[in-house]
């Protein structure tokens, strides 16, 4: 059974890029990295369908960083309301609650 060869993400996007920019030719980059055509094809039409998405990270980012800022508000809220409850049934089971010693 024979192994399947992993390359780097970095790699491939070398690879497609020196294509795409027309510094060598497809089938140059295949006899250099041993590929065949059709793996180098799959990585160049996943390389352009996921291009755009690069330039939409930065507002899924801001959002990221919203809901966790809203989330780190509402532990706070929590712990305080953890914490006033506590001190309440503290207060309210203490022994000399009202019996007057």
């Amino acid at each position: 059974m024979t192994m399947r060869r992993t390359f780097a993400p970095a790699l491939k996007a070398m690879v497609v890029l020196e294509v795409l920019t027309g510094v060598k030719s497809a089938a140059q980059v295949c006899r250099e990295h041993s590929l065949k055509d059709s793996v180098f094809t799959r990585w160049k039409q996943e390389f352009l369908h996921q291009a755009p998405q690069i330039f939409e990270r930065k507002n899924a980012h801001c959002q990221c960083e919203e809901h966790i800022a809203q989330l780190e508000r509402l532990v706070g809220r929590l712990t305080l309301e953890l914490e006033i409850a506590k001190k309440a049934s503290l207060l309210l089971t203490s022994p000399h609650n009202g019996s007057g010693s």
